[in-house]
């Protein structure tokens, strides 16, 4: 059986700089959509979901590396998907 954890090997206190990373990335990309939004809806929205990251950020326990680990793999493929669309 194979393990379903891309940071098997890596110490949970890792993860947890890697998670916070992940959300900083994807908090950067709503920011500068933000700032780059020409009309007040689109700046509001991209903002509300920069902060809805930050919250999400705040409330996954830093012990639980399983959750750390989801949370991070969701952000990863917003990210992705954001770099897709520019």
């Amino acid at each position: 059986m194979t393990s379903t954890d891309p940071y098997e090997h890596t110490p949970t206190a890792m993860v947890c700089d890697y998670f916070f990373e992940t959300a900083n990335d994807l908090i950067g990309l709503y920011v500068h959509r933000c700032d780059t939004a020409t009309d007040p809806e689109a700046r509001e929205r991209w903002w509300q979901h920069a902060l809805a990251i930050r919250d999400a950020r705040r409330a996954v326990d830093p012990y639980d590396r399983q959750a750390l680990v989801q949370q991070m793999a969701s952000w990863k493929q917003e990210i992705e998907s954001l770099r897709a669309a520019q």
